[in-house]
């Protein structure tokens, strides 16, 4: 099993960076070729949520990437240090809480018409988007 890990700066600029490196190291996983352009999308649309969730927090830790190239899966979890609180669950003048709420379940929308397999976590620690993809088997040499 090989990882790749990335850790950045909660700025958008990083974001490109991150779509990038997801994206070769799909390839090398054998993620199929079609499927790449929405790793790189799913990845982008995580990561820019994370980078959003870091800014409007004031929160300076790194947003952080994991890329797991198993035996037959290629998973990225993107994680954050954002705190959340229960639904319903409003802190007193926290005044776009609404519209942060809208944006955040649109980004996580399009993630799941993105990927088939995705799982949400979050947490008074913060939160994870792990996405998972079908890999080929590596081709064989004939001789």
């Amino acid at each position: 099993m090989a990882t790749v890990e990335l850790r950045f700066s909660a700025l958008p600029e990083h974001v490109r960076t991150a779509r990038l490196v997801a994206a070769a190291v799909a390839r090398r996983a054998g993620v199929d070729e079609a499927v790449l352009d929405e790793v790189r999308l799913a990845v982008g649309e995580a990561c820019s949520r994370a980078v959003g969730l870091h800014q409007s927090g004031g929160i300076t830790e790194p947003v952080w990437v994991t890329l797991i190239e198993e035996e037959k899966l290629f998973s990225i979890e993107v994680g954050d240090e954002a705190p959340r609180s229960a639904p319903g669950d409003n802190a007193p003048g926290a005044g776009d809480v609404d519209v942060d709420a809208e944006e955040d379940e649109m980004g996580l929308a399009v993630i799941s018409g993105l990927v088939d397999d995705v799982e949400v976590t979050a947490g008074e620690n913060g939160g994870s988007i792990r996405m998972s993809w079908p890999t080929a088997p590596p081709a064989t040499l004939l001789p």
